[in-house]
């Protein structure tokens, strides 16, 4: 693994405390503290390659400005592709 990839993986785990990409283009994922809807669907928009995806609890949602919600540490979240 070089430098770069090295990198990257390090940044897809920054707020959460645990992930995991499944077979049906979901992705669950651990809220750390301090981690707002912003962050979240940055997240999910690089894990799953896409800007087409949803949250399956609505937790976050995107309006004009940009991603908000309220989500809660140590609650686990999970986001799909379409």
């Amino acid at each position: 693994m070089n430098f770069k990839t090295s990198l990257v993986y390090g940044l897809l785990f920054i707020g959460t405390t645990a992930a995991q990409i499944t077979s049906n283009g979901c992705i669950n994922f651990v809220l750390a503290a301090g981690t707002g809807c912003a962050w979240m669907c940055q997240y999910c928009a690089d894990a799953l390659g896409t800007a087409n995806y949803y949250f399956t609890n609505g937790v976050c949602t995107y309006q004009s400005g940009g991603c908000v919600g309220n989500p809660q540490a140590g609650v686990t979240y999970t986001c799909c592709s379409f």
